[in-house]
């Protein structure tokens, strides 16, 4: 009668055994990949309005620029030579590069020559900066422990005022007591994703990938507590276009242009 009592414990071992930190882990990383990517893919109807009119407009390259480098760094940052065990921080990222790359290409057929060399000085610098910063911490530092530390410290700066971008949508929200600029799906999608990664770098903790999704997952709750003060006082208009400014993605961080009929 008493191997009963035992016999329960050592079930109760195997089952907790069953779901170890990273395969929780991996679960929510593969759900953060499908949020982000999502989120990557928010800025379509904008190109496809460019490539209807052949004509970027008053669109600027700029967010799809600095997100294209935040791509880079955390690509870098998620690669075994760098920080073992992110594979699913790289494949977001990666994700990301090729359709912020495919993006780029698009604005630039379709934006005057001097957009185009603007452009064209931008991606130089900032492939001078990736390059940089590659041999830099190759080259310099022998420890994942120390390549992770100064590529992770770039990846939250600039992760980091990504994220602080939504701050003038949310100051304009307050000023005019109108969400008119501010989709409640795309501020959603945005908490979930700064949720989710956070989750992920908490369960095996992760300083550089905690500290720009948790501002993403704060900012993300503030714009849906807007959202909630100001949905009703917001004053119904005729149909016309509107380009968000940048909003967050995740995995690291990302920039989001949208265009929406309101």
């Amino acid at each position: 009668m008493s191997r009963w009592p035992i016999e329960l414990m050592r079930s109760d071992e195997r089952s907790s055994k069953m779901i170890s930190p990273d395969a929780a882990r991996n679960v929510v990383g593969i759900i953060g990949n499908v949020i982000s990517f999502g989120l990557f893919l928010s800025p379509v109807p904008t190109f496809w309005r460019i490539c209807k009119r052949k004509d970027v407009e008053e669109f600027k390259a700029d967010p799809y620029l600095a997100t294209l480098l935040n791509c880079m760094l955390w690509v870098f940052y998620g690669l075994p030579i760098v920080h073992p065990n992110s594979i699913l921080v790289v494949t977001i990222n990666g994700v990301g590069l090729v359709v912020e790359g495919a993006y780029l290409i698009i604005f630039f057929l379709y934006s005057p020559n001097k957009k185009r060399l603007r452009m064209l000085a931008v991606l130089g610098v900032e492939a001078v900066f990736m390059v940089a910063v590659v041999l830099g911490v190759l080259l310099g530092a022998h420890t994942h422990e120390k390549r992770s530390m100064i590529v992770g410290i770039l990846c939250v700066f600039f992760g980091s005022l990504m994220y602080f971008s939504p701050l003038t949508i949310m100051g304009k929200v307050v000023k005019t007591k109108s969400v008119e600029y501010m989709p409640f799906f795309l501020s959603l999608v945005s908490f979930l994703n700064g949720v989710c990664w956070t989750a992920y770098a908490l369960i095996r903790f992760d300083l550089y990938v905690t500290i720009p999704n948790g501002l993403g997952a704060l900012f993300g709750a503030i714009q849906l507590i807007l959202y909630a003060c100001y949905y009703k006082s917001t004053p119904k208009k005729q149909p016309k276009d509107v380009e968000m400014p940048p909003a967050v993605s995740g995995g690291g961080g990302g920039n989001v242009s949208i265009t929406v009929e309101r």
